[in-house]
Parts: structure tokens; sequence; C-alpha cells
């Protein structure tokens, strides 16, 4: 954007461009022919259609060009029948006037004595469409009725379709018009609801009370995310797209041929593309309607052959899996990789030409769990105590056995949000307190050391952040409970 010669007339400038002001009220349907503003601005005609480039170019560099985002200055002449024959002007910066030449530069005033540019009025009308949704919020919510902490509220979660908001109760007489305008600005929403309970204060299975504010009453969605689609109902399961980093993070870790057991694995965000990536997964949920979109999601993406799904409890399920890899092992299960398109030519071509195809490559799982993924902030770290006779009597599997070391787990939680180490000595010593063995921030390759990674923060004092360690020998090998 060109910025105008001086600050007074970028401020002059700019308020011309702000929405008209409006009678507000939370309780009047959203009008937006009230939003519809016009301009009065010169233009400059152009003598050669052919330089209309060449005197953008010179006319940007005198500051007199209109400078606003998202508006076109090149326009048709104001005259429709020379527009009818392709004439085309430019629009000018507010501050040039057409009967002003005074406000005119020197290269204007040259061209238009030349007779290579002409000056004419141009009425710019601005509507709805035009303006933003923090635009037209602004209008809408009076400054004494919003929040001190967040402004005019413009954050939401997205599911597919739907619009998830979580407002504060200074916006809830503002709601219906808050989700209208997000439906507007907002092509692909087509559902906007707000949180009317904390996740797992009415279900333990982190669903939430809710209220469709705009559009469709329809939660049952389609997304993509790390090149694989889930259907769900958004009202009956957990899902957070401001997640989507921390899925792929701890994806990332995992390696083919790996076993990772995802304790609280929701509809698969991360079983499913660790699946994709020939990985092993044991993917439990409690939820019952989780573990069917779960179900569906294995199915839709073609990962039946890495991902298998549980519904059971999260501490029995812990040890119930660590004994299922084991025994999948003894028997010499193993997954087929799935041809490429590609491969599948490939081998075609080498059947044609009386070549031996080659042999399918295949993963044999593992005998121990390489990962724990635990995604349940608000409790998971209370689970921990179930990992206590997690191997026992089979330390023969190990180092220094072997060269497979202890499962690693990711541990989610909350803490609050503090500058400094707080948070993460805080994480550490909750972790130390359930497994009872001492934890301290660091290289989680290293006994007793965890490494505390800062997720995201999900309220002005809290942040959630995951905890990723090596499990304890003392506590892998004691008799179980």
């Amino acid at each position: 954007m060109t910025e105008p010669a001086n600050e007074d007339d970028q401020r002059t400038t700019m308020s011309l461009f702000r929405p008209p002001t409006i009678v507000r009220s939370a309780a009047v349907a959203l009008d937006r022919s009230l939003f519809s503003k016009t301009l009065s601005l010169a233009a400059a005609t152009i003598a050669d259609s052919k330089k209309i480039a060449e005197w953008r170019r010179t006319l940007q560099q005198t500051r007199e060009t209109l400078a606003i985002e998202r508006i076109q200055i090149v326009r048709p002449h104001p005259d429709g029948a020379l527009a009818a024959r392709g004439a085309k002007c430019l629009l000018l910066d507010p501050k040039v006037k057409v009967a002003g030449p005074e406000t005119w530069s020197a290269v204007l005033k040259s061209a238009v004595e030349r007779e290579e540019l002409g000056l004419v009025p141009f009425e710019l009308t601005l509507d709805y469409d035009y303006w933003q949704y923090e635009d037209i919020m602004d209008v809408l919510i009076p400054p004494e009725d919003r929040d001190v902490h967040d402004g005019i509220p413009s954050g939401f979660n997205v599911a597919g379709h739907v619009a998830h908001l979580n407002l504060r109760n200074a916006y809830l007489p503002y709601k219906r018009l808050i989700a209208e305008v997000i439906l507007d600005k907002n092509p692909h929403i087509k559902t906007v609801i707000n949180k009317t309970a904390d996740v797992g204060t009415e279900s333990e299975f982190r669903t939430f009370g809710y209220e469709v504010l705009a559009g469709v009453d329809d939660l049952n969605v389609e997304l993509r995310e790390n090149e694989c689609v889930f259907h769900f109902d958004y009202s009956k399961v957990y899902w957070n797209s401001k997640l989507h980093g921390e899925h792929t993070r701890l994806i990332d870790m995992f390696q083919p041929g790996e076993v990772v057991c995802d304790v609280m694995a929701g509809i698969g965000p991360f079983a499913v593309p660790a699946g994709k990536r020939n990985v092993f997964v044991w993917a439990n949920d409690y939820n019952p309607d989780s573990y069917h979109s779960l179900g569906e999601s294995i199915k839709t993406n073609k990962v039946e052959e890495f991902v298998r799904p549980f519904n059971r409890d999260g501490r029995a399920f812990i040890r119930e899996a660590a004994d299922s890899v084991y025994e999948a092992f003894q028997n010499g299960e193993y997954a087929v990789v799935k041809l490429t398109s590609k491969e599948k030519r490939d081998l075609r071509h080498a059947v044609l030409e009386g070549k031996s195809p080659p042999e399918p490559k295949r993963f044999t799982i593992p005998a121990t769990i390489s990962h724990f993924v635990m995604n349940l902030p608000a409790s998971a770290i209370t689970f921990l105590p179930s990992f206590r006779g997690l191997y026992a009597g089979r330390e023969e599997l190990f180092a220094p056995h072997t060269t497979t070391k202890l499962p690693m787990v990711h541990v989610h939680c909350f803490a609050p949000k503090e500058n400094g180490d707080g948070p993460i000595l805080e994480v550490c010593a909750r972790v130390s307190a359930e497994l009872g063995v001492e934890f301290t921030p660091g290289d989680p390759e290293e006994p007793g050391k965890a490494a505390v990674h800062n997720v995201r923060t999900v309220a002005p004092n809290k942040d959630m952040f995951c905890a990723s360690f090596r499990v304890p020998p003392e506590v892998a090998f004691s008799p179980r409970p």
C-alpha cells in the first residue's frame, strides 16, 4: 500500500474509508443496506489507453493514486458511452481535487496541460460486501460494551463448515449479529454455534453444550488434515482445528513400522495420518461416538492394515495395549503396504515384460510400543500411574538386552500462563508425583528428564503443554497393581 504524503493526509483518507456510523442496538436485526457509502473522488482519464500501466506507475510515485486495500483503482470511465468503447480511468487519492489545480503535483499538472490526462469526478460506492468483519463489528458493538481484554471478538474454531464461538459474557447480547456477520464474511462457513458450557463440565467425553446462532442446524462435518479426510458429528465428539500443528509435530516423530498407542485418540487426528505413514497405531477412545467416527476414519483413509480402533477406559487400555502388541508380535502379524498408482503401473509393465514382480512391501508388528500419546489435557497426567508394571517380567525386550528403548510418553496438560520456567517446572512436578519418579526439564533421552513443549494458549491465564519422557525402568518393570 502506497503511503499518503503525511500522517494527517493518511488519517483523513482512512477516515473516509471507514463504514458509515449507524444507530446501534443488539436487539435490532442486521440491516446490511445501512453499510452503503458513496465517496466523491477524482479520476484520471488517459488519452492513450495503451499507457494505463505507465501512468499508474507514474502517479503512484507522486502518491496521487488511491492507495486503499481491496479497491481496484483501474475502473471503466464514469461516462457510460466512453466506458462502452473501452475507456478507463485511474482513481485518485481524496486529496486530489478535480477543480483544485493547487492539489495536483507538477507531473499531473503538466500531463493535464498536454492533454495526456484528464480529470473527472468519480462516485465510488462501497457497500456491505466491501467491509471486513472487524469493520462491521466495530460499528455494531459500542466501545463501552466491549470486553476490556479482547476488543472485538474475532477468533473462532472451525470444524468443516461449522464456526464454533466461545463468546464472553459482554458479547452475548450481540451473539446473533456476530454470527450473521461471520456467516457473511466466510463463504465456507454454513453454521455458527456458540459454546454454552465448558468442554467436559457436562460430559466426560469432552463434548460441550452449544446453541446454533446462524445458518443451518447441521453439525455433521467433513474436513481434511494431514492429507486425511474425517467425517463426524461435531456435537458428539471432540475436535479442535487449532491443534493441527501439535498433531503434525508428534506424527513427524513416528517412524514407519513402529507401534504408537494413542490412549485418547478421538476421531483419529494422530492415529490416521500416522497409519498413512506406515506406522502401527493402537487407537483408543472411551467415547462410543468417537470410537464409531474413528472406525469410519480408518476405513475412509484406507489404513485398516496399520490402525486398530478400541473403545476402552484409557487407564485399563494402557497395559492392555502393551500386552496386545506383544501378542501380535508373537503371532507374526504384519501389514502389507498398499501400492501407489505408479507402483501399480510399474508392476503391470514388469508382468507384461515377463519379469518377476517384486515382493509386496510389508511391516511386521514389533514386540513393543515406541510411543504413547495422551491428548486429554484436563486429566491425562492422572492416567500415568497406569504405566506401573507396563512391561513387568519382560525386561529382556529392552536395553541392555536389546537395542530397544522403553516407550516415549507424550502427555498433554494445562498449566497457568506465566513468564519464566514456572509452568514447565510445575508440569514436571505433576508428572513426578504421579509416577513416583523425579523428573526435571531436559532431554527426554536422559533418565529423569522431560521435554515440556508449550502447545498453545487456551485462555488468558492458561496454556496447554505436552510433556515428553521415556517410561522409567523402575515404573515399567515394577509388579503390576
